[in-house]
């Protein structure tokens, strides 16, 4: 297991650059938007938020003086309704901003907007952070990547993303995964081990319990069970590549031995190349976008010198791969991560398509 050494005490926020930017303009990801987080940070005083256990959740509860408020609740569903419809007023006044909640624990020190409508008590939350580039790589990465869309906006300096629902990691491991049949825990191993080789992949790092999400999906008789990163802070930061694989937090310890008492190393294989399978072929169905995004990538400056040169000494001595010792940014490292993977699913393809043939002729 991982222990806190592993991570940087502090990870610089890194500014979008103007590459970047015409990319995220390009895609519609940057849309001007009526408030900024800086905005957010002028209230007036805070209450400790506490779950159903009455335990402290590290998020407080904020408030305005009056004379902002109006003008801030009002900004807040403009912008709900630019992110999750066509960004007109007239659904407007069916919205009320329930709450505004301040995380004071982590790098990115989000707010969480909760937004209900009036009408019919529904509600939903997004999050306002500040924009940092590796953060807004590790969005774009995931949304190509992994089995999921993500929605999002970027605007100067303000980071707006829409919440992903499920069930906290450290919440589930601690209440819900004892509680779980033997056949879902076999099925909760599986999803561990394609989560642990997909973060690896791309290069998200600091996996943690609680900065994922297990998302139960009733499928006939039984239920289906997915897990989803919710924090890109760490994407090409580290250095050390045990921080890119969720298999050596010590956080993830009790995922770790569900893996070790359910599968067998057959399976486990298989379950590895399933998921690089699975991520090579997204690579090339999004090829054009994402090569786009890891071109500007390679020439963006998102980590420092001392971690570029420990990781790809590390992923070099991982994969056998010269190449990686010419690596002079994270983006070059993410480059050829994600070629080594495309290549080989490409190498095994057509030995297939070979073989076959060779197998019909015979």
């Amino acid at each position: 297991m991982a222990d806190e050494k592993l991570m940087s005490k502090k990870k610089p926020a890194y500014p979008v650059s103007e590459k970047l930017d015409r990319y995220l303009d390009h895609y519609n990801r940057k849309i001007e938007i009526p408030i900024f987080y800086d905005d957010l940070l002028r209230f007036a005083g805070s209450v400790v938020v506490y779950d159903d256990n009455d335990e402290d959740t590290l998020w407080v509860r904020v408030y305005y003086e009056d004379h902002e408020r109006q003008e801030i609740d009002v900004s807040l569903k403009k912008v709900y309704s630019i992110l999750h419809s066509d960004g007109s007023d007239r659904i407007m006044e069916y919205l009320n901003v329930d709450a505004v909640d301040y995380c004071t624990f982590g790098n990115s020190k989000p707010f969480r907007i909760k937004i209900r409508n009036i009408l019919n008590d529904n509600f939903t939350y997004f999050y306002v952070k500040k924009t940092d580039a590796s953060r807004v790589y590790g969005l774009e990465l995931e949304h190509m990547l992994s089995p999921y869309n993500l929605n999002f906006l970027v605007y100067k300096d303000t980071l707006i993303e829409e919440h992903i629902a499920g069930i906290p990691g450290d919440v589930f491991i601690k209440e819900m995964l004892p509680k779980c049949t033997e056949s879902e825990k076999a099925q909760l191993a599986k999803e561990f081990v394609k989560f642990n080789e997909r973060c690896m992949i791309r290069l998200l790092g600091d996996m943690r319990s609680y900065n994922y999400v297990i998302v139960p999906t009733h499928d006939f008789d039984h239920v289906v069970y997915k897990i989803r990163a919710i924090d890109f802070d760490q994407q090409c930061f580290e250095g050390k590549l045990k921080v890119y694989r969720p298999q050596f937090f010590k956080e993830n310890y009790l995922m770790v031995e569900l893996v070790r008492e359910k599968l067998q190393k057959y399976s486990v294989d298989q379950y590895k190349v399933e998921e690089r399978s699975i991520v090579a072929k997204r690579i090339i169905s999004s090829e054009d976008r994402i090569e786009q995004l890891i071109d500007i990538c390679r020439e963006d400056s998102i980590s420092l010198d001392k971690h570029v040169e420990m990781l790809r000494s590390e992923i070099q001595a991982f994969i056998l791969d010269m190449k990686f010792k010419q690596c002079k940014n994270m983006g070059e490292i993410l480059t050829l991560g994600l070629d080594f993977v495309k290549r080989n699913y490409e190498n095994v393809s057509m030995k297939q398509i070979i073989e076959n043939k060779i197998d019909i002729k015979s």
